[in-house]
């Protein structure tokens, strides 16, 4: 059985900080491969790079983690009850 807790912000933190290697990627790498085109399309309202965009994409990765871990958890433990091992 997994811990809803530990699983939730475990995803949590390993979005944002996904986040934020996307964005030192960006910084550093060449404009013609950043990820720029991708980040916009998958956080709403963000928009490369301002200080209040860079918050607002990192608490959406962040809140992405979240309902990943939210929402596979129960599932997980469901399955778990029913066909896990003894």
């Amino acid at each position: 059985m997994l811990n809803i807790k530990i699983v939730t912000w475990s995803l949590g933190l390993f979005t944002a900080i996904s986040f934020l290697f996307c964005i030192l990627y960006g910084l550093l790498s060449p404009a013609s491969i950043h990820m720029t085109n991708f980040l916009e399309s998958v956080l709403p309202g963000f928009k490369w790079l301002t200080f209040w965009s860079f918050l607002l994409g990192l608490l959406e990765s962040f809140l992405y983690g979240v309902y990943a871990g939210l929402v596979f958890v129960p599932i997980y433990n469901f399955f778990h009850k029913k066909w896990g091992t003894k």
